[in-house]
C-alpha cells in the first residue's frame, strides 16, 4: 500500500481533503495486512486497540497524521487511545472506519431529483452503525472543495472532521461516534474560492433558538394518537365538507405559549368558536420574527421559539383528537438572504437561480429558488412530503403562488428573462407545482394543497392529468378586495356599487375557492376589519356581523384572522397580543357569540358547503321587488335541500320585501344576525317566512343584516 504523499497528508492534517476515508481509517495492504491511520496533533502516543483485544502502537507521520498495522485475516473495529504529554488521555471510536451511512440508491435519486423522503437520509441523523451509537452528517454541496462538521462537540474546530464526498451526487458524508440529540453544529465549507463558510445544515430538524442559528441533532420520540383522524382524512372529500378556518400567528395569539402550552387553549377556543381548522402563519425556522416567517431559514424545522418538534406533534395531535383540522403556510417562493442559511450555500448560486434577473426578490429582499434543477426541486417536493409525514398536517397553504408563476413579477421592462418560448410564464415554477401537488395528493389523500394567487392564471385548482396546476384550493383575493371595498362604503352610496359584492357569482366556480380575510387585510395600515367598517359602534358591528354572514354564505369555503372573531379595534401587530379585554365589552362579547353562532349553525347546514363548488348547485334570488341594497341567493345540497341567504346592506329595515324563494313551504330562520342576543335591534319575521306556490314570499329584511333561510321538511 503507498502512502499518501506529504501534500495530501498536510491537507488531510488541516480538514481540507475531500476523501479524507481514503487516508485515514482502516486500510488493507493486502495479504492479511492492515494499516491504522489517524488524525491526533499533539498527541504524546496512539495506539489502535483492537476488537480482539490486541493494541497496535501508531507511529507519527506528519503533521498530526499517526499510523500503524497489524495482521488478520478481515477487517477488526478497533478505538483509539491516546495520551498527551500532561498525563490526558481517552479512548474513542475512530469516525473514519465506518462505511458510507448512504447508500447507491439514496445517491442516485438524490441526483435524479426524485427522492420523495430526502430527509431521511440528508441532515443529521441518530443511528447505531456496527453497534456504536453516534450521529451520521449529510449535506448536499457540489460546488465544495471541502466540507467540515463543526459544533460544541469539538469547540467549533472542523479539522479533525473533514467529511467525504461522495461523487458525483454533491452529497458530503460523515459518522461522527458518541454523538446524540441536542448536539449543536454547522457545516465549514470550502468553497472554490478558497474560503472557508459557516453554514446552518439545510435539512435541519431543529434549530437553535434565534437569534442563535446553529443547526441542533434532534429524533422523534413521539407516539401518535391521531390513527382515526388520519383514517377518516384519507377517506373524506375536503371539497364536499364544512371548512371555516381560523387563522393563527402562535407567537401573538396569546403571547408566551408555547407549543404544548397551547394546546389546551386552542382546542378550547377554536371548539367554542365552531371553527374546523387552524391555519398556523409559517411555523418553519425564520430567523427574524418581524418577516411573521415567510422568510424562512429551516424549511424542516419547527420554529424552536416555541418548543421542540415533538411539541408541535403533540400540539397537532391534540388538536386532531379534538376535531380540528391544521393547516400550515408553506413558503417554497423565496428565501432570505441571511448568510448562515441557504443562500450562495456552498459559496456559489445553489439553492437559488443564478441569474438576478430570476433569481431576487427585490420587493422582498430575498432570493428565488432555481426550479429548474433536480436538486432544489426535490429538496421542495420533499419538504411539502415532510410536514405531512412528520407532523400528521392536513394542508399547506403555498404563500405567493403569482410570484412564482410569473417571470415579470414585480419587474420592469428588462428586469426579467422570458421562457424558452419567448412568454412570461415561470415554466419550471409550473412544473414544480404540479410535481409537489400531483405527489402530495397521492402519498396523502384527503389534504388539502391551497394556493395564495392573486391573478387569473387558468387551471390552478385543476387536475395536473389536464394540464392545471393540481391545486385544491385556491385563495379569492378578488372576491376579497371587492367585497372590503364594498362593505367600507357608507350604506346611502352602496346602491350604486352592488356589483362589487355580486361580480363574484359570475367566476365562484371558476376554480375551487377559499374566501380569504387574512392578516394580510389587518396590516400595513389597513386597520382591522373591524375598523373599516363605516358609521358609529353598533352600525360598525353590525356591518361586521352582515359581511361575515354573508362571506360564510357564499360559495367557497372561508379563512378568518384571529382577533375579527370579537372586532378588534387596532391593527394586528407581530409583538404584542389581540385585543383580548374587548372580549369584556357587552357588544364584542355579543360579536363574539355570534360568530361561534354562525359557525356552528353553518356547520349544520349541508347546502352551504356541501356543493360548493357546483353552479347547479347556485342560484340569484330575485322577485317583484327590487332594492340594489339587497343581494340574496340559494345554495343546494345533494338531497335538494336549500338555504336562502338574503342580504340587506342599506341602513334601514326594509318592510314587504317580496322575494321568490326556492320553493313553497314555511323557511325558517336559522340565522338573523340582527338578533338582540348578537347586539342588533331584533328586526325579523318572529322566526319563519311563508311561500306560496311558486315560492313567493313577503318578508321583513333587518337593516344592515343578513337572513339564512331554511325550508322546513
Amino acid at each position: 500500500m503507498t502512502l499518501p504523499d506529504d501534500r495530501v497528508l498536510d491537507t488531510v492534517a488541516t480538514g481540507s481533503y475531500h476523501a479524507p476515508h481514503e487516508v485515514l481509517g482502516l486500510h488493507s495492504a493486502g495479504e492479511g495486512r492492515w494499516v491504522v491511520r489517524a488524525r491526533r496533533p499533539l498527541a504524546e502516543t496512539v495506539t489502535a486497540r483492537l476488537a480482539d483485544g490486541r493494541d497496535v502502537t501508531l507511529s507519527h507521520l506528519r503533521a498530526g497524521i499517526w499510523e500503524g498495522g497489524f495482521t488478520a485475516s478481515a477487517a477488526l473495529p478497533y478505538q483509539l487511545v491516546t495520551t498527551y504529554g500532561d498525563g490526558s488521555g481517552y479512548t474513542a471510536e475512530d469516525p473514519y472506519r465506518f462505511l458510507p451511512t448512504m447508500g447507491e440508491l439514496d445517491l442516485h435519486l438524490i441526483r435524479e431529483g426524485r427522492h420523495e423522503q430526502l430527509w431521511h437520509v440528508l441532515g443529521a441523523h441518530v443511528r447505531v452503525i456496527d453497534g456504536v451509537d453516534g450521529v451520521a452528517f449529510t449535506v448536499w454541496a457540489p460546488n465544495a472543495q471541502a466540507v467540515r462538521v463543526v459544533g460544541d462537540f469539538n469547540l467549533w474546530d472542523g479539522q479533525g472532521h473533514p467529511m467525504r464526498s461522495l461523487g458525483s451526487s454533491g452529497v458530503w458524508e460523515l459518522f461522527v461516534p458518541a454523538l446524540g440529540a441536542g448536539t449543536v453544529y454547522k457545516f465549514e465549507i470550502l468553497t472554490r474560492a478558497g474560503q472557508w463558510i459557516l453554514k446552518a445544515d439545510p435539512m435541519a430538524r431543529l434549530a437553535e433558538v434565534p437569534p442563535g442559528t446553529a443547526s441542533v441533532v434532534t429524533a422523534s420520540e413521539y407516539s401518535w394518537n391521531d390513527d382515526g383522524w388520519v383514517s377518516a382524512r384519507a377517506e373524506s372529500r375536503p371539497h364536499e365538507l364544512p371548512m371555516s378556518v381560523y387563522e393563527v400567528h402562535l407567537g401573538s395569539w396569546r403571547p408566551g405559549l408555547s407549543y404544548r402550552d397551547a394546546a389546551d387553549q386552542l382546542i378550547d377556543y377554536v371548539t367554542s368558536q365552531g371553527f374546523t381548522h387552524i391555519e398556523f402563519m409559517p411555523l418553519a425556522e425564520h430567523p427574524f420574527g418581524g418577516s411573521w416567517g415567510y422568510q424562512v431559514s429551516g424549511y424542516y424545522a419547527p420554529t424552536s421559539r416555541f418548543g421542540q418538534p415533538d411539541d408541535l406533534r403533540y400540539l397537532i395531535d391534540r388538536l386532531h383528537q379534538a376535531g380540528i383540522g391544521v393547516i400550515m403556510d408553506w413558503v417554497p417562493g423565496h428565501f432570505p438572504k441571511d448568510a448562515f442559511a441557504l443562500a450562495r450555500f456552498d459559496g456559489e448560486p445553489l439553492y437559488e437561480h443564478g441569474d438576478p434577473r430570476r433569481g431576487e426578490h427585490r420587493d422582498w429582499g430575498t432570493y428565488i429558488f432555481d426550479y429548474g434543477r433536480s436538486e432544489v426541486r426535490n429538496f421542495l417536493v420533499a419538504n411539502a412530503l415532510y410536514w405531512f409525514e412528520e407532523f400528521h398536517i392536513d394542508g399547506l397553504r403555498v404563500d405567493a403562488v403569482a410570484s412564482m408563476l410569473y417571470l415579470d413579477y414585480s419587474r420592469e421592462a428588462g428586469e426579467w428573462l422570458p421562457n424558452i418560448h419567448g412568454g412570461r410564464e415561470n415554466l419550471e415554477a409550473i412544473g414544480f407545482l404540479q410535481e409537489v401537488n400531483a405527489t402530495a395528493y397521492k402519498r396523502f389523500p384527503g389534504i388539502a394543497m391551497i394556493a395564495e394567487e392573486s391573478t387569473s392564471f387558468p387551471g390552478v385548482t385543476a387536475p395536473t392529468s389536464r394540464g392545471g396546476l393540481g391545486f385544491g384550493f385556491k385563495w379569492n383575493m378578488g372576491w376579497m378586495n371587492d367585497s372590503l371595498q364594498y362593505i367600507k362604503r357608507d350604506p346611502m352610496f352602496r346602491a350604486h356599487h352592488e356589483g362589487e359584492l355580486s361580480f363574484s357569482f359570475a367566476y365562484a366556480f371558476t376554480e375551487n375557492f377559499v374566501l380569504p380575510i387574512s392578516h394580510d387585510e389587518v396590516v400595513h395600515g389597513k386597520g382591522s376589519l373591524f375598523g373599516r367598517m363605516p358609521g358609529d359602534h353598533w352600525q360598525k358591528l353590525a356591518n361586521t356581523r352582515a359581511y361575515l354572514a354573508y362571506m360564510w354564505g357564499h360559495p367557497g369555503k372561508q379563512l378568518l384572522f384571529m382577533g375579527q372573531e370579537f372586532g378588534q379595534l387596532s391593527e394586528w401587530s407581530e409583538s404584542r397580543s389581540l385585543d383580548w379585554w374587548l372580549l369584556e365589552q357587552p357588544s364584542h362579547a355579543q360579536l363574539h357569540s355570534f360568530v361561534a353562532n354562525l359557525n356552528h349553525v353553518y356547520r349544520d347546514q349541508a347546502p352551504l358547503w356541501q356543493r360548493d363548488h357546483d353552479a347547479a348547485a347556485f342560484g340569484r334570488l330575485g322577485g317583484p321587488t327590487w332594492n340594489p341594497n339587497v343581494i340574496a341567493f340559494a345554495r343546494h345540497d345533494y338531497d335538494g335541500e336549500a338555504v336562502a341567504v338574503i342580504c340587506n346592506f342599506s341602513g334601514v329595515p326594509i318592510h314587504g320585501y317580496e322575494l321568490d324563494l326556492p320553493s313553497a313551504g314555511t323557511w325558517r330562520e336559522v340565522l338573523n344576525t340582527d338578533a338582540q342576543e348578537f347586539g342588533g335591534s331584533g328586526v325579523g319575521n318572529l322566526g319563519t317566512v311563508h311561500a306560496a306556490e311558486g315560492g313567493r314570499a313577503t318578508m321583513v329584511l333587518p337593516p344592515l343584516g343578513v337572513l339564512w333561510l331554511r325550508r322546513d321538511a
